[in-house]
């Protein structure tokens, strides 16, 4: 063997040591990795796709399993007859499936399985959200009667995880009592909304709203309560201060449900006395010339298949003559100064005579004995004998 041939056999022994060792890297490298895989969350009656990878594959094939364990996939490969299962994509590294139509019995645990030796499996799990039933609402009673205890129910099924229900009167959020019962996989959540009913009531929406991480929006379910009840009477007057010859209308106006049709009329308890000029027109009542003869109490009365309720308005007439513009407030303003100024007046002057006449005694006393007196000092001796003589005169006068 010459030398050039000597190292063409060297060179070639070790290209193959280097292709044999680096074919043993890569194989371990495959063996030793392991699919990758992830968790799936869907809504009922939509699909899932399963998607499994590998970074390394050398032709070993990847298998999906559903979570009773049946093969789905083993490559390319379908194993199990469900038309809803269908493959997207396979390849060395990569093998994804669709399940369509998605129900809560497909929900578990998946498998991933690269077979090699040994064989390298990865879970996934398929969570599966149920769809909650539109809410209905019982309870119901129409019409409703004031005073009446009434209990409305609001219920949908179907739901997974639970439902959660929310009550509203009109926009504003009033509290009910939640019940929560399962059923297989899904769940059936009620709640209940219990109250006495009044008049405020009719007409008054209620509405059950069912909230759910699968529903885009709320569902809503609404019921307009109505509510029957006694009527409730006011009488609206058009003139402020009635006076003679004016024309007045007065309106009854009711509130009751179901609507009295009919509006009795009457004056202190009998009929209306001039029906000429008292005209009845539905609700109204006009009087259209006043008079004080017309003076007294008017009533109006209504019924419904509840009951029966009156309102009255006092009429009193006055003289337009007599009656200036604002004349009795002025008046009586008038009478009230005068009657003060007087008073003051007279007590001032009383006042005033009390004091003089005080005064003036003290004065008397002292210059009666200046009077005598030859100079200053002899004066206030005498001033001062005056008094105490003054004082004598007073004890003995009180002694008898």
């Amino acid at each position: 063997m010459t030398p050039k041939q000597y190292l063409i056999f060297i060179l070639s022994g070790l290209c193959a040591d280097v292709i044999k060792v680096a074919g043993t890297k890569s194989r371990a490298k495959g063996q030793g990795q392991f699919p990758i895989t992830q968790n799936v969350t869907v809504v009922e009656g939509t699909s899932a796709n399963m998607t499994c990878r590998v970074d390394y594959n050398d032709n070993t094939s990847l298998q999906w399993s559903n979570p009773a364990q049946q093969t789905l996939f083993f490559g390319d490969k379908k194993a199990l007859r469900d038309h809803r299962i269908e493959l997207v994509r396979a390849s060395s590294q990569e093998l994804t499936i669709r399940i369509n139509d998605i129900s809560l019995s497909d929900e578990g645990q998946y498998t991933c399985s690269l077979f090699t030796m040994p064989v390298k499996t990865t879970k996934a799990f398929l969570t599966v959200l149920g769809v909650p039933g539109r809410p209905e609402i019982t309870g119901f009673t129409k019409p409703a009667m004031e005073g009446d205890i009434i209990t409305l129910t609001c219920t949908t099924t179907g739901s997974k995880p639970a439902a959660r229900i929310q009550w509203l009167r009109n926009d504003k959020e009033v509290q009910g009592t939640t019940h929560v019962n399962a059923t297989g996989k899904s769940f059936t959540v009620r709640s209940t909304l219990q109250f006495e009913v009044d008049r405020w009531d009719d007409g008054v929406a209620y509405t059950c709203s069912v909230e759910h991480e699968s529903l885009p929006n709320p569902y809503m379910t609404t019921e307009v309560l109505e509510v029957h009840y006694v009527p409730h009477l006011e009488i609206k007057h058009s003139l402020i201060i009635p006076q003679e010859g004016q024309y007045l209308k007065l309106e009854c106006v009711s509130t009751g449900n179901p609507i009295p049709d009919l509006v009795l009329w009457s004056k202190d308890g009998g009929e209306l006395p001039d029906i000429e000029r008292m005209i009845v027109e539905g609700k109204e009542l006009t009087i259209t010339t006043l008079n004080k003869t017309d003076n007294g109490t008017y009533r109006c009365e209504a019924s419904n298949h509840l009951g029966t309720s009156t309102a009255e308005y006092i009429l009193f007439v006055y003289d337009p003559n007599a009656l200036g513009q604002h004349g009795p407030d002025h008046a009586l303003i008038g009478g009230v100064v005068a009657v003060v100024v007087f008073i003051t007046l007279c007590l001032i002057i009383v006042l005033g005579r009390y004091l003089a006449r005080h005064k003036g005694t003290y004065l008397t006393h002292e210059a009666k004995g200046a009077e005598d007196a030859p100079d200053a000092d002899t004066a206030i001796i005498n001033a001062e004998g005056n008094h105490m003589h003054a004082e004598e005169k007073k004890d003995f006068q009180s002694y008898w």
